[in-house]
């Protein structure tokens, strides 16, 4: 269900977010499977979004030839702003400035492990090779970091 509304925004954004889309899609897929007959779809999403938007600009000439107006209108869950607030966008530079400081106290072997797994995404056996230390030591420089991160949390 998750590809057909995915799909179907493609098709709205293409077809200038027309409102009967779903239709354009929908003949588009009829479309596509009287050319699988004898051809190869490599990419059927791709297919179905070309073919509904050409299938909207023939309707839109179509119309114009017979002297109507034809208005589009966004989706109603396209038409909101998704974006995050002002006070949401201050408030996460905040945590990421305490998360900032926080791993600059830091020491520099334990900031380095640290880092290397969460942002490298190395495994501690890699953590451990790469340093030429044990993975134990991996572990309790991790487990000393993220308990370090959590009192952070804690604090107001």
């Amino acid at each position: 269900m998750t590809e057909w509304r995915a799909l179907l925004r493609r098709v709205r954004h293409a077809t200038r977010r027309t409102p009967d889309a779903e239709d354009l899609m929908q003949e588009a897929f009829l479309r596509m499977q009287e050319y699988a007959r004898e051809h190869t779809v490599e990419h059927p999403a791709a297919f179905v979004v070309r073919t509904a938007r050409n299938l909207s600009i023939d309707a839109a000439r179509q119309a114009k030839s017979r002297g109507e107006v034809v208005v589009t209108t966004p989706a109603p869950e396209e038409a909101m702003d998704h974006r995050a607030l002002q006070d949401e966008v201050y408030a996460a530079r905040i945590r990421l400035d305490r998360v900032r400081a926080a791993l600059a106290e830091l020491s520099p072997r334990t900031r380095m492990v640290f880092l290397m797994h969460r942002i490298e995404g190395l495994k501690y056996r890699e953590i451990a090779a790469a340093l030429e230390i044990s993975i134990s030591a991996v572990e309790k420089q991790i487990a000393k970091a993220v308990v370090h991160l959590a009192e952070l949390a804690d604090e107001p």
